[in-house]
């Protein structure tokens, strides 16, 4: 069975586009009463867009910190990963290293017998 799927206009984390003028602007939530939050300061000179950019810019600030500390975490953990996985290579190399002296040795003993 073929269901279509239909995808959000973009989210949050992932919007559609990275340019301001051409994402949608935000709704008005409808679970807090009007007015409740504090109103945004009204800048002369500066166009309602740009400062409905400016303040949807600031709200995301943490959520783009929280990104980038998971990003960080993340690149920790691989680099972690690599250090352990190359810490086991080199013992398992040099446990090679002396079977293989053991076994020369042996062979050496064995022939000199």
């Amino acid at each position: 069975m073929n269901v279509a799927r239909t995808h959000p206009a973009g989210t949050i984390d992932r919007p559609l586009t990275h340019d301001p003028k051409k994402q949608a602007p935000m709704k008005p939530s409808t679970s807090e009463p009007t007015g409740s939050a504090i109103p945004d300061l009204d800048n002369r000179g500066v166009t309602g867009s740009r400062q409905t950019n400016r303040t949807r810019e600031m709200h995301l600030i943490p959520e783009a910190l929280a990104r980038a500390h998971m990003h960080e975490r993340l690149h920790d953990a691989q680099r972690e990963r690599r250090a352990m996985s190359l810490a086991t290579a080199r013992r398992m190399q040099r446990r090679a290293e002396r079977a293989s002296l053991r076994a020369r040795r042996a062979l050496a003993i064995a022939v000199m017998q």
